[in-house]
């Protein structure tokens, strides 16, 4: 198989989405100017694109509102930061960041990952009647469930371009491993799992993300390995969670301190000390569902999974009813009362 593949070291890179894992994506691909891996010099243009142009004119005055890039950053990129379809005619190497998040019943919300799709295909299909020949790589970053890739992303690719996969066009998925507020383990300190629509393109994904990323890269066998993996990262933290909160439960009942047996179990050497609390954030009470979503199409109903996350959705009010339970034993009012809650965030500030 012969592919016309964008040069690796000059070629044309668009990100399309500018949130926490995109911004810094996009900034690290822009600054790295020496490959990791050969040594070799890298001149690639890059542009950032958002649909929200409040925040393609707040990034244009170097103000980053999630705080995961520095003014100084932004102000040295030499990204072209845009709002406007038209700036991505000429792209080679489109990588999608949008946010996949789940809907009021938990079922996956893929609205703005189907409207970037479309958007790529659209150019995608200019391009081709102006340019012969021409092949463009689609890398995936957005959380998704195993398989959406191309049972959704690439399919629609094909019917709105008249291209064909693999031919025509290259598709690829690279979980983002973002940690937002993270200033240690940043985007290029964090190894990054790459995969391909074929050999050939997924050898090419791998050089272009191990060029700039420190860490090094893993290749995935395909793009469902690599989607699946990046859902059970986060649905093992959620089932460990999901364990402690319950026997945090179980040990209160006990009039046992789950932290002093979070103690005495952390002496030996293979104990994973999770701690009880609230799962919230971007990922870990999201994923899950995603994951629990495809397997039910598929007609396998998971348990544990499930279990887990109906513990874990849970815990907030039985916080709730637990602080109400020590007002009364204390003769406090129950309403009117005013309260102060510590650490509410998931992480600090």
């Amino acid at each position: 198989m012969k592919l016309n593949l964008p040069d690796l070291d000059t070629c044309k890179v668009a990100v399309i989405g500018l949130g926490y894992v995109g911004l810094p994506l996009a900034i690290e691909i822009a600054k790295t100017k020496e490959c990791y891996r050969t040594k070799k010099k890298i001149n690639r243009f890059v542009i950032g694109f958002d649909i929200n142009t409040n925040r393609i004119e707040e990034l244009r005055r170097n103000i980053d509102r999630t705080n995961e890039v520095t003014e100084e950053d932004l102000c040295s990129s030499r990204i072209l930061l845009t709002s406007k379809k038209e700036n991505l005619q000429e792209t080679e190497v489109f990588i999608i960041t949008v946010p996949t998040p789940i809907d009021d019943s938990n079922k996956p919300d893929l609205a703005c990952l189907i409207s970037a799709t479309n958007m790529v295909a659209e150019i995608l299909k200019e391009k081709a009647k102006l340019v012969k020949n021409s092949y463009s790589i689609i890398i995936y970053e957005s959380t998704v469930f195993p398989l959406a890739t191309d049972e959704i992303c690439i399919k629609i690719i094909e019917e709105k371009s008249s291209l064909l996969i693999n031919k025509d066009f290259s598709c690829g998925f690279s979980p983002e491993r973002i940690n937002p507020g993270d200033k240690e383990r940043r985007i290029s300190d964090i190894v990054k799992v790459t995969s391909g629509s074929n050999k050939i393109s997924a050898d090419w994904i791998d050089d272009f993300y191990s060029s700039f990323i420190k860490a090094g890269t893993f290749k995935a066998s395909s793009i469902a390995v690599a989607e699946a993996a990046k859902i059970i990262e986060n649905t093992q933290r959620d089932l460990n969670i999901a364990l402690i909160n319950e026997l945090s439960k179980m040990f209160r009942e006990m009039n046992i301190d789950i932290y002093d047996v979070l103690d005495a179990a952390s002496t030996k050497w293979n104990f994973l000390n999770f701690k009880p609390g609230l799962v919230g954030g971007h990922c870990i009470g999201v994923d899950p569902y995603y994951l629990t979503y495809k397997s039910e199409q598929i007609g396998y109903y998971p348990e544990l999974v499930t279990a887990g996350r109906r513990i874990n959705d849970g815990m907030s009010k039985w916080v709730v009813k637990q602080v109400i339970l020590k007002m009364a034993r204390n003769g406090m009012m129950i309403s009117g009362t005013e309260l102060l809650i510590l650490g509410i965030t998931f992480k600090e500030n």
